[in-house]
């Protein structure tokens, strides 16, 4: 595939971050935000000491894209309770060592939902 043909290829959000992250071992998890179309609700930052809501922008943000196990629950529950996408969630959260979505995992079958 020439180069021009693989810029033309759809994003595989998977990769997403994936060359200046950390190790897979330390950090297992890690955060893909669709933050064009995050809708304000701040739902996220009422159940994650990880998400804020930034003030100037309106939208949410993460303090950290990528985590182990012992964040794990609080940005799946970010994940679960954000409102945009008609309940579908803008926060997505990977396992890095299966590139499963783990949420919100609208599909079930732990395919990315992201819309791009």
């Amino acid at each position: 595939m020439s180069a021009e043909e693989d810029a033309d290829a759809p994003i595989d959000p998977s990769t997403i971050g994936e060359r200046d992250a950390p190790p897979v071992e330390e950090k297992p998890y890690k955060i893909i935000f669709e933050a064009n179309k995050c809708i304000a609700a701040g739902k996220c930052a009422e159940v994650s000491a990880n998400w804020e809501m930034d003030l100037s922008t309106g939208i949410a943000r993460p303090a950290t894209y990528f985590f182990d196990e012992s964040e794990l629950e609080h940005n799946v529950r970010a994940a679960e309770v954000c409102p945009a996408k008609k309940d579908r969630g803008v926060i997505h959260v990977v396992d890095r060592r299966t590139n499963e979505e783990v949420a919100p995992d609208p599909h079930g079958d732990g395919t990315l939902s992201v819309d791009w």
